[in-house]
């Protein structure tokens, strides 16, 4: 790069592969710090996100026209583009989800959504990093509950690259950007995303993303957390719950993710417990050396020859955790 000169084209690539060009015109060195709290909004030495990429970020940087070529990108947008013609959708709204792991609140959040869409598009992150739950399982899950639990016609779901510029401050405005340059015209998110700067003006719900709605036509909603109510007995928002938080059992990902981790089921008013068996048998696999045996001893059958897999034996087993007879 440094020994480049104005007007040559580089050639942009990742790996091996050639993914778009620059049209090159200089070349400086930075300021990493600036550099992050540009990105990030802010920089905070303590932040693990901002000190791994302080660590890749390099001397210099170019400035420059450029161009890139992702097929999956294009493959998105023309997935969107004929969803939108084939259901005729005006209303189409984006929704950015982990789903790390799909619980009973993105449920809520998706129906609740769907209700005022023609087409929901939901933009699965694909973060570089791995906590064992891949994109691959994610998107398994969710594609899973699409098809028993919703009107898949109306619901499309679209892989999102989840690169180090959407962390940060900055997160909520890239998002909303994203969705609106992929033909969407509608965002939903949670008052607690990051970055959003929730709170309330005469009883209307506020953020910082409110000083972009003149230059950017797409209407953003933000939705209040789920919890379940011990006392309602139903899952429900905190605004509309007139009982306190001693009440609220909460869906912490983290907590979720932890369960899993340890083979445990969690239980149904949290996880669904398909979700849980497709995710627990893809975690152990051939954790059981008879399980067909297990599985024949244990529960109920009609007598018949019939092989199970660990997905079986697990949504068998959640239905003895929730018989309540004997309780």
């Amino acid at each position: 790069i440094s020994t480049s000169k104005a007007g040559e084209t580089l050639d942009l690539m990742v790996g091996n592969e050639k993914k778009g060009e620059l049209y090159f015109e200089d070349a400086f060195e930075i300021d990493k710090i600036k550099r992050i709290a540009n990105i990030f909004g802010a920089y905070d030495p303590n932040d693990p996100e901002a000190q791994a990429l302080l660590k890749r970020l390099g001397k210099l940087a170019v400035s420059g026209e450029f161009s890139l070529d992702f097929d999956d990108v294009k493959s998105a947008k023309d997935s969107i583009k004929n969803a939108k013609k084939s259901l005729g959708a005006k209303k189409v709204t984006a929704l950015m989800m982990a789903a790390r792991p799909f619980h009973r609140a993105h449920e809520r959040l998706l129906r609740i959504t769907l209700d005022k869409a023609d087409l929901l598009v939901i933009f699965l992150l694909k973060p570089h990093k791995t906590d064992g739950f891949s994109y691959e399982l994610r998107y398994k899950c969710l594609e899973y509950f699409i098809n028993n639990y919703l009107p898949k016609n109306r619901v499309l779901i679209v892989p999102f690259e989840n690169t180090y510029i959407f962390a940060g401050h900055n997160n909520p405005v890239l998002e909303s950007i994203a969705a609106y340059n992929f033909g969407c015209n509608k965002l939903v998110i949670g008052q607690n995303h990051s970055g959003i700067g929730m709170y309330y003006d005469e009883n209307q719900p506020r953020s910082s993303l409110d000083r972009y709605k003149k230059d950017m036509p797409l209407e953003i909603i933000i939705l209040p957390e789920f919890v379940y109510c011990n006392s309602c007995k139903t899952l429900v928002s905190t605004k509309t719950c007139p009982h306190g938080q001693h009440h609220h059992i909460r869906y912490h990902s983290s907590s979720l993710k932890s369960l899993l981790r340890e083979g445990i089921l969690p239980p149904a008013i949290l996880m669904r417990k398909d979700i849980s068996a497709i995710i627990l048998s893809e975690f152990f696999p051939n954790r059981f050396k008879n399980i067909q045996h297990i599985y024949d001893d244990i529960f109920p059958n009609a007598g018949l020859l019939e092989s199970h897999d660990e997905k079986d034996f697990y949504l068998e087993l959640m239905n003895l955790y929730q018989t309540t007879s004997l309780v």
